[in-house]
């Protein structure tokens, strides 16, 4: 492979990576926390056999897929809203299409290990 194609490949993981949070876990485990405490509604947009596997306890399941066509659900688009997912990936989308259809408190947990580790804390 020459070195055009190498930095080429090389500039799309960064994007990936910049553009979608790859590798991030999410917001400060205490913010996290204090939203869940104050009652805010806490989504897994993780597919619906990644959330029979397991799951935070009171979480809603909306795939990431299914958002935009289930935002109904959420209520009041000022309630305080924490999404998460299985690596903070498919998280930081939701959060960002959720802030794009107006809703104001969303809080990006990463993943569920990250989301249960704030709330054990």
């Amino acid at each position: 492979m020459n070195i055009f194609w190498m930095s080429l490949v090389f500039l799309a993981i960064v994007v990936v990576i910049v553009k979608f949070g790859l590798g991030t876990s999410g917001a400060d485990r205490a913010v996290v926390s204090e939203k869940i405490q104050k009652g805010a509604a806490v989504i897994d947009v993780r597919t619906p056999s990644e959330f029979r596997a397991g799951h935070y306890p009171g979480a809603l399941n909306i795939p990431l897929q299914d958002l935009g066509g289930r935002l109904g659900e959420l209520g009041d688009k000022k309630r305080a809203i924490v999404v998460y997912c299985a690596s903070g990936m498919r998280s930081a989308q939701a959060a960002k299409r959720l802030a794009t259809a107006h809703f104001t408190d969303v809080t990006n947990a990463g993943g569920l290990r990250s989301l249960e580790q704030a709330v054990l804390k």
